[in-house]
């Protein structure tokens, strides 16, 4: 049941703050609400007429896609169904930093500049405009209700975005203890750290979590190791986003936190793309956001197939992401899920490809391949995998005494029957191993040079 504070904040404070900043996402909140229940050949009829109205404005404003609409011979005003997509060419990465300028919209204002660490260290920089933000804000507030929990029910977030812990500035401070929301910065996970994380959890007696999934996961053993219950806060869920979620870890936040744990899919770039409802379906957000799964050539592939995630956003006008190349791998679901929704789901998120390796022969595998042999043995605290090229991988190993006095051998072996007997393993015992810049932990890295898109059927 939904608390006075609770309902007072989500139906006037929230609103209010959201109107300040001229937002409006309280308004398109409610007819995502609406929306959810069509059937999806209603769904993709909205899809089409905003996809329409989408490209025929920046078509005339957006003088990137006005000169690609005339290279082209593209005329959006004829668009008549989503394959129609499939004649623009995708929006890449470097695309966008040799267009950065031409990209904005004409009319553009109170545009927002963001970027992206990415995997290859050179920032990604774009610009969202008010509509977008009003649009995934609703997104993710429909999402976050599907739970039983609001905005204004207690919140603790564990994350590292320089982005929100770089503003606690004092307006930022009053609003989120307006809305009960507090933040753990995810930056440092020392034992005195995890100390106070697993302390302030306990004080806060949040009905909520929101973080990544392996900070959270990490806070959960640490509890775990110091014999802590934490399962008798009243947590209802734990929502989980912007890295792969892994079984064991979701397994783990559960049994620790006594509460469900929703994933969610999505980014900065990209929007918010999907989230899990408590029937287990990972739904689109398919008023706003167009989803296509494309193979290495980039023809779009059926539902049931893995390739790379290519998103156009329909409430992105004043800065365009039109089959955005997302470097994820993902599949798009055959079901409807048994909730009702007529939202479509994905069937799996694989990661990114960057998540990918590639043996000495030329096979592509998921890294997991190579996360499971580290992640079954005992005394084994924490690992990452760096692929530095076909021939080249090393691990480090933060161990405990525990661990079985042949571990470098064993792994060496292990790896070698993945990736090829001709590959030098090295293998490091560490201290620690620090989180990214953003906050996240990442369990593989690839830098091998051309990795392409699996092929369905070659992924592991």
């Amino acid at each position: 049941m939904t608390g006075l504070y609770t309902a007072i904040t989500s139906g006037l404070v929230f609103p209010l703050h959201e109107r300040l900043k001229r937002h409006t996402s309280v308004a398109v909140r409610r007819g995502l609400e609406q929306t959810q229940w069509w059937p999806a050949e209603r769904l993709q009829t909205l899809q089409v007429e905003r996809l329409r109205a989408l490209l025929m404005d920046v078509g005339r404003q957006v003088p990137y896609y006005r000169d690609l609409f005339a290279e082209r011979g593209f005329d959006p005003q004829a668009l008549r169904s989503l394959t129609d997509l499939q004649q623009l060419p995708l929006l890449t990465k470097p695309l966008i930093r040799a267009n950065t300028d031409r990209l904005k919209h004409a009319q553009a204002a109170g545009l927002a500049r963001f970027n992206t660490g990415g995997s290859s260290g050179e920032p990604l920089i774009f610009f969202i405009g008010r509509e977008r933000v009003s649009h995934d804000v609703a997104a993710k507030w429909r999402a976050t209700r599907w739970w039983g929990v609001d905005i204004g029910d207690p919140e603790m977030v564990v994350w590292g975005s320089p982005i929100e812990l770089g503003a606690q500035d004092r307006v930022r401070a009053l609003r989120d203890q307006l809305l009960r929301t507090e933040l753990l910065p995810a930056f440092e996970m020392s034992e005195a750290k995890l100390d106070g994380f697993v302390a302030a959890i306990r004080r806060r007696r949040p009905r909520m979590l929101f973080g990544y999934p392996s900070a959270l996961s990490h806070i959960a053993r640490h509890a775990q190791q110091r014999g802590q219950r934490m399962d008798d806060l009243g947590i209802r869920v734990a929502f989980v986003t912007s890295e792969r979620l892994y079984d064991d870890q979701r397994a783990t936040i559960s049994s620790v936190f006594g509460c469900k744990v929703a994933n969610g899919y999505g980014g900065r770039d990209a929007g918010f793309i999907a989230h899990e409802c408590p029937e287990g379906g990972m739904h689109l957000t398919a008023e706003d956001i167009i989803v296509e799964i494309v193979d290495r050539d980039g023809r779009v592939l059926p539902p049931g197939e893995a390739g790379e995630v290519v998103v156009t956003h329909l409430a992105t006008r004043d800065f365009p992401f039109v089959r955005y190349a997302t470097g994820d791998v993902a599949v798009l679901g055959t079901q409807a899920c048994a909730c009702g929704r007529g939202l479509p789901c994905l069937e799996r998120i694989e990661g990114r490809t960057t998540d990918f390796v590639m043996a000495a022969d030329g096979t592509v595998m998921h890294g997991l391949a190579l996360v499971y042999v580290l992640r079954d043995l005992p005394g084994v605290r924490q690992f990452k995998i760096i692929q530095e090229s076909l021939l080249s991988t090393r691990v480090l190993a933060v161990v405990d005494d525990s661990v079985r006095p042949d571990f470098e051998a064993h792994v060496i072996g292990r790896f070698q029957q993945r990736l090829g007997a001709s590959v030098v393993v090295q293998v490091e015992r560490v201290q620690a191993i620090a989180p990214e810049k953003s906050g996240k932990f990442r369990y593989v890295i690839s830098q091998v040079a051309g990795r392409p898109v699996p092929e369905t059927g070659r992924h592991a």
